[in-house]
């Protein structure tokens, strides 16, 4: 949970998806099982810093709802509500504080799409991580930033304090 007069976001592209069925409109692809396991993994990386979002803002697309759906696997104590967003498919970042403006909880999961998601990151903190990974912002990565304000409305680009940052998509 954040302090009074606290909001916390925690920013995640979804993890990666599956691109074996030719057939598939972009909006319908699922996960693969690499994404399936990064997923997993992030969910018991947040329950393990105590990040335990409150509501969800994620995207209407299979893979971020299959991401969200793997993540809600761990043993997190807080089940929170979810706010499946059509405008975050592909959304850029105006489009995406627009919708960080209007959660109603301290703490904020929003799950979406490069490039977007990408650049919506850069804009938040007064200072980015030093991570090589964060500008190119990777399947399943997660961006945790906080706040200092006492409505989502109220929030401002540059305004963010980082509190953390992970790539999880798979790979080690």
């Amino acid at each position: 949970m954040t302090p009074v007069g606290h909001k916390r976001l925690i920013l995640t592209r979804h993890a990666k998806s599956a691109w074996d069925d030719p057939t598939l409109a972009d909006h319908d692809r699922p996960l693969n099982d690499r994404g399936r396991r990064s997923a997993l993994a992030l969910g018991d990386w947040m329950a393990s810093r105590g990040y335990e979002p409150e509501e969800i803002l994620c995207s209407t697309a299979k893979r971020t709802q299959d991401t969200w759906a793997m993540i809600a696997g761990a043993p997190l104590e807080v089940r929170p509500l979810l706010r499946l967003e059509p405008g975050l498919y592909h959304a850029g970042p105006d489009k995406m504080l627009a919708l960080l403006r209007t959660a109603n909880h301290p703490t904020v999961m929003m799950i979406g799409h490069n490039p977007g998601i990408s650049e919506f990151a850069a804009l938040l903190p007064a200072r980015p991580p030093l991570d090589p990974d964060f500008r190119r912002y990777p399947t399943a990565a997660t961006l945790v930033v906080d706040f200092d304000v006492e409505n989502w409305a109220d929030i401002q680009p540059g305004q963010g304090s980082v509190m953390d940052f992970v790539r999880l998509d798979g790979r080690r």
